[in-house]
């Protein structure tokens, strides 16, 4: 009899130690799962992010154009306020 009770719990050791392993690792591949749905929701994310981004920045090309084209009209204003206070003073040098 006293071999039958050492097999019995011998066997039930190894049964609580293969349950728990089966266990642990079911868990391990839910967490991993959980992650992985994660990381790819984080990832497209970015990506919309990113798109965001470039959709609503203007790039250093299109800046540098725009301070160009300002910068010319600015030029034309300035010399025809020139030319109005060379005039202006030649009509009051008259009078």
């Amino acid at each position: 009899m006293p071999s039958f009770s050492f097999d019995l719990a011998l066997g039930s050791l190894f049964w609580m130690i293969w349950k728990t392993r089966r266990e642990s690792e079911e868990s391990l591949k839910h967490l991993r799962d959980v992650i992985e749905s994660r990381n790819a929701q984080l990832r497209e994310a970015l990506s919309a992010f990113k798109l965001e981004v470039a959709k609503s920045y203007a790039a250093v090309s299109d800046l540098k154009d725009l301070e160009s084209r300002l910068v010319g009209h600015l030029l034309r204003i300035e010399s025809k306020l020139d030319v109005t206070a060379l005039k202006t003073e030649a009509l009051k040098a008259k009078e």
